[in-house]
C-alpha cells in the first residue's frame, strides 16, 4: 500500500479551527448531520490544500546508455597492448554515445578521473592496469560513483612485456650500533618464473649480494637482510641494485636508494630491573638505561620499564607522576613475575589505573567463529532495509560475549563478496573498528537477484577447517525465493558439519519473501535445517544470545600444563608485524584485559601475555610473564632468545614512539619518489631562527604549530639529497613501482556494483548489454493525490445536497396530499 506524503504539511493545522468551529456549531444547531458533513468536507479540502502525493516506483531503462571510456595511457601501460582501448572505443561508439578520456604522463590519477566523470546518468569503463598513484583513492572514487548512480566496469588489458621493480623496506630512523632488518622486495608485472641477482650497498660498501627467484605463481619475492648495523650517527645510505636475468622492460626501477638517519640510543629508566636477567641484557644492548626507583626526575627519558615490582612499591605520588609522564606522550612497559600483577596485589591498586589489564583471572577464552552473511541486493535499498541489515550486523559486532571471537563478514547480491578478508580477531579494538567501517560502507548491488547460496558458499569454505563453536548469521529482507533450493542444500550441509545457523529476517515490502501458502522462505529454511529464526521490524535489533564459552582448561590429560605455546593474535600491530614468534612460556600472571585494550599475544589457553593500550597521549604495555630470570622458577626464557627477543624491543620501541631527542632543531621527512612532492616537518626545541637548506638551497618554511614548521620540496634528480644534515632519498617515479595488473581492483569493482572483463573480446560482446541492463533504475515518480480528496469532498457535498433535496420533495408531496384531503 502506497504511503501518502504531503508537500505542505503545515496546512493541516487549519483542521484545528475547523474542528473547533464544528463542535461549537453542533452545540448550537439542530441540523447536526448537515454540520458533520460540512466538517468532513472542510477537512478534505484542507488536506487537498496540503498537496498530498504518493511515490510510484517504476523501472526506467536506456537502450543507448551514455558511456565514458577512461583509457590509461600513462608510462606503466607501456607493458600492455595499446589496441584494447582503441578497439573497445570503436565498438562502443558505433552503437551508443561514448566519450573517450585519455590519461597520460608519469602519474595515474585514476580515482580523480572516476570522480570527475561519474554523473549518475552515465556509466564508466576503465581500461587500465589499475595502479592509481595520485589523487583520490580508488575505493573512495568507486564508492562515490556508486552513490551517484554510475556503474563502473573494468576491462583488463593484455600484458605483453614483463618488468621488475625493486624496493628496500625498513625503518629510516635507526639507533646507533643496533642490529636492524631490511627487506629487499622485488615485484614482477607478469606471472613468469623470473630469476635475478642483487647487490646491497651501505655507504657504497657492498654488504649483501645473492640471487633471487620469483615463481610463476607469485608476483613478489622478499629477501630479509638482517644484522645491518650503523656505527656512526647521522646520514647513511642503502643502495640496492637488481639485475634481472631476462624479461625486464625498463631498468629505471631496478635501482633503489634508502636514506638512513642514525640517532643515539634512547634513554629509558628501569625500575626493579634484575641486572643479570635476559630482559636486562636486551635493554642494555639497545637503549641507554638508567636504574632508579625515583620518578621525580624523568626529563630526557623516552620510556619506563617496570620489572616485577609489588604494588605497594608505588605511592600515590609515584602514580600521579607516571600519569603526568604519560600525558607528555611517553610510554611505560610493566613486566610481570612473582611480585607483579595478580601476585603483587595490583587489583584495585593505584598503579592498576594506568594499566591495560585488571589483575584478576581471565574469565573468557577463544573458541568461537562467527560469519555474518549480509544481504546487499538491490531490493534492500529499494525497500529500505539495507540500513537495518547493516545496523544489525554492527549490533552483533558489539556483543560483549564476542570480544574474544573470530568474525568474518560476507555480503551477497547476485554473487558473494568477501568483505573482511576472512575471519578477523575481535579482541583487537582496531580490528573491530575496521570491520565496522567495512560494514558501514557497504552499498546495494546493481543486480536485483538475491543469491543467498553465493554467500553461504564462502561461509562454508571459511569454517570447514575451523574448530570450536561455529555460527553463521544471515541478515536479510528474506527475498530468497530464487535461490531457496540451492541455499537449502548448502545450509543443510553446513549445519551437518556442526555449524549453528541463524536467520534475521527484517520485515519489509520486498517481493519473493513468501511461498504460495504465505510461509516465509527464511523461516522455512531455518525450520528445515534446525536453525534459529528471528522476524523483526525495521528499526529493531535481533537479540541473539551468545553464551560465554567455557574457559579452556589449562591441563593436559588432567594434569597442569608445563608449557604454554605463545600465539600472536594481532599481526598487524606495530609490535607484532615483523615478529615471527616461536616460543613457549612456563608461567604467567593471570589478568583480564580492560575494555579498549589490544591483546597482541596470548597463550594457547587464551591467557593474555602482551596487552597494550593508549593512556591519554601515552602508551602502556603489560607483559604478563617474567624477565626470563629466576633459576628453576623462570617462566619466559625462550621469549628473550633469537628472533623472539624482537617482541621485547618492538614493545619498548612502541611505547617510546618517537625515539629522537627533543633538543635543538629536529627534522623529519620520508623518502620520496621522482615527480612527487616530499613533505618536511621541522620542530624547534630551542630558541633560534629556523633555517633549512636542500643541497645548499634555502627551503621556505611555514609556521604550522607551536615551534613546528612545514615545507614541501621536490628534488629534481634521483638519488640521496642533503637537507641540512638530514638525508632524503628520491627514487624512480611512482608510476614504475607498481607494475602489472592491480589484483585488488576487480574485487573493488565487484564490491561497488561493477563488473570486470578479463578479455577484450568478452567486453566487446557483453559490455553494452550489461550497460543497458544496469541503466535500468528504480525511479519513484510523484503522483498527485489532491484530486481524490477534492472528489471525495464534492461527492459528500453533492450527496448531502441530493439527500436534502429528496427529503424536501418528500415533505412537499406529503404536504400536497394533506391539502388534497
Amino acid at each position: 500500500m502506497a504511503i501518502i506524503n504531503l508537500e505542505n504539511p503545515e496546512i493541516l493545522w487549519l483542521i484545528v479551527p475547523v474542528i473547533i468551529g464544528g463542535i461549537y456549531l453542533l452545540k448550537k444547531s439542530t441540523k447536526k448531520s448537515l454540520i458533520i458533513s460540512r466538517i468532513i468536507i472542510a477537512i478534505l479540502l484542507v488536506i487537498a490544500l496540503a498537496s498530498p502525493y504518493t511515490l510510484d516506483p517504476r523501472v526506467s531503462s536506456d537502450e543507448n546508455p551514455d558511456i565514458v571510456l577512461i583509457s590509461d595511457e600513462t608510462a606503466s601501460m607501456e607493458l600492455f597492448g595499446k589496441e584494447t582501448s582503441t578497439n573497445l572505443y570503436e565498438s562502443l561508439t558505433a552503437k551508443t554515445p561514448t566519450t573517450l578520456v585519455q590519461l597520460t604522463g608519469e602519474k595515474t590519477a585514476l580515482g580523480d578521473a572516476i570522480m570527475q566523470y561519474a554523473r549518475g546518468d552515465n556509466q564508466i569503463v576503465l581500461v587500465t592496469d589499475g595502479n592509481n598513484n595520485q589523487g583520490a583513492e580508488l575505493e573512495e572514487a568507486l564508492q562515490f560513483a556508486e552513490d551517484v548512480g554510475t556503474t563502473v566496469y573494468y576491462v583488463q588489458p593484455e600484458l605483453e612485456k614483463n618488468d621488475l621493480s625493486a624496493q628496500i623496506i625498513g625503518d629510516k630512523t635507526v639507533i646507533v650500533n643496533n642490529e636492524n632488518q631490511f627487506d629487499i622486495e622485488v615485484t614482477q608485472a607478469g606471472d613468469e618464473k623470473v630469476s635475478y641477482s642483487y647487490e646491497l650497498y651501505s655507504d657504497d660498501e657492498l654488504i649483501r649480494s645473492g640471487n633471487g627467484e620469483i615463481d610463476e605463481n607469485d608476483r613478489n619475492d622478499t629477501i630479509p637482510v638482517s644484522q645491518v648495523k650503523f656505527s656512526s650517527l647521522g646520514e647513511h645510505t642503502l643502495k640496492l641494485v637488481v639485475t634481472p636475468s631476462d624479461s625486464d622492460m625498463d631498468p629505471i626501477n631496478n635501482e633503489f636508494y634508502k636514506s638512513i638517519y642514525v640517532i643515539p640510543k634512547p634513554k629509558i629508566q628501569a625500575v626493579g630491573l634484575e641486572t643479570d636477567s635476559p630482559l636486562a641484557y636486551t635493554l642494555y644492548k639497545l637503549y641507554d638505561v638508567s636504574t632508579s626507583d625515583d620518578f621525580s626526575n624523568l626529563d630526557g627519558t623516552k620510556a619506563i620499564v617496570i620489572d616485577n615490582v609489588y604494588s605497594n612499591s608505588f605511592s600515590g605520588t609515584d602514580v600521579d607522576e607516571l600519569k603526568e609522564y604519560l600525558s607528555d606522550g611517553r610510554g611505560i612497559v610493566v613486566v610481570g613475575g612473582e611480585r607483579s600483577y595478580n601476585f603483587g596485589n595490583y587489583l584495585d591498586s593505584d598503579i592498576e589505573e594506568i594499566l591495560p589489564v585488571i589483575s584478576k583471572p581471565t574469565d573468557y577464552s577463544g573458541g568461537r567463529n562467527v560469519v555474518l552473511v549480509l544481504d546487499v541486493s538491490h531490493s534492500t535499498a529499494a525497500h529500505g532495509t539495507l540500513g537495518d541489515i547493516l545496523g544489525n550486523a554492527i549490533h552483533i559486532l558489539e556483543n560483549e560475549n564476542l570480544r574474544d571471537a573470530y568474525l568474518g563478514v560476507i555480503a551477497f547480491g547476485s554473487e558473494g563478496l568477501d568483505v573482511s578478508n576472512g575471519l578477523v580477531y575481535l579482541g583487537s579494538s582496531s580490528n573491530v573498528d575496521s570491520l565496522k567501517e567495512s560494514i558501514e560502507t557497504l552499498g546495494p548491488t546493481a543486480s536485483s537477484e538475491t543469491s543467498l547460496n553465493e554467500g553461504l558458499l564462502i561461509a562454508e569454505e571459511w569454517l570447514q577447517n575451523e574448530a570450536g563453536e561455529l555460527d553463521i548469521i544471515i541478515i536479510s529482507d528474506g527475498g530468497i525465493e530464487q535461490s531457496y533450493d540451492e541455499s537449502l542444500e548448502l545450509a543443510s550441509n553446513i549445519q551437518g558439519n556442526g555449524v549453528d545457523m541463524y536467520y534475521v529476517h527484517i520485515q519489509s515490502s520486498a517481493p519473493s519473501q513468501r511461498d504460495e501458502f504465505g510461509a516465509a522462505y527464511a523461516e522455512k529454511l531455518m525450520d528445515e535445517i534446525g536453525g534459529t529464526y528471528f522476524h523483526i521490524a525495521m528499526g529493531e535489533r535481533a537479540n541473539i544470545v551468545f553464551d560465554e564459552l567455557q574457559e579452556t582448561p589449562e591441563t593436559d590429560n588432567g594434569t597442569q600444563l608445563s608449557s604454554y605455546p605463545l600465539i600472536e593474535l594481532n599481526t598487524k600491530h606495530f609490535i607484532t608485524r615483523d615478529v615471527d614468534l616461536d616460543a613457549n612460556i612456563t608461567g604467567f600472571n593471570d589478568v583480564t584485559p580492560k575494555a579498549g585494550a589490544d591483546r597482541l599475544v596470548i597463550t594457547s589457553t587464551g591467557k593474555p601475555v602482551l596487552t597494550t593500550w593508549r593512556y591519554g597521549l601515552g602508551r602502556v604495555a603489560s607483559l604478563t610473564t617474567d624477565n626470563g630470570e629466576g633459576g628453576d622458577a623462570r617462566w619466559a626464557t625462550q621469549l628473550y632468545t633469537g628472533n623472539n627477543s624482537k617482541l621485547i624491543s618492538s614493545t619498548v620501541n612502541w611505547v617510546i614512539g618517537n625515539p629522537r631527542e627533543e633538543t635543538g632543531a629536529v627534522v623529519e621527512a620520508p623518502d620520496g619518489w621522482f615527480g612527487t612532492p616530499v613533505e618536511i616537518e621541522l620542530t624547534m626545541y630551542d630558541e633560534g631562527i629556523p633555517i633549512l637548506k636542500l643541497d645548499g638551497d634555502d627551503v621556505p618554511l611555514s609556521l604550522t604549530g607551536d615551534n613546528v614548521y612545514e615545507a614541501v620540496v621536490e628534488p629534481a634528480t634521483i638519488g640521496v639529497h642533503d637537507l641540512s644534515g638530514y638525508p632524503i632519498a628520491v627514487n624512480y617515479a611512482l608510476e614504475y613501482r607498481d607494475v602489472g595488473l592491480n589484483e585488488e581492483l576487480p574485487k573493488l569493482i565487484k564490491q561497488y556494483g561493477g563488473k570486470t572483463y578479463t578479455e577484450e573480446s568478452e567486453a566487446r560482446a557483453l559490455l553494452l548489454e550489461d550497460a543497458r541492463e544496469n541503466s535500468q533504475k528504480l525511479v519513484r515518480e510523484t503522483v498527485n493525490q489532491k484530486i481524490y480528496f477534492l472528489l471525495a469532498a464534492l461527492i459528500i457535498f453533492l450527496g448531502e445536497v441530493i439527500l436534502r433535496r429528496l427529503k424536501e420533495i418528500q415533505e412537499m408531496k406529503k404536504l400536497q396530499s394533506q391539502i388534497q384531503e
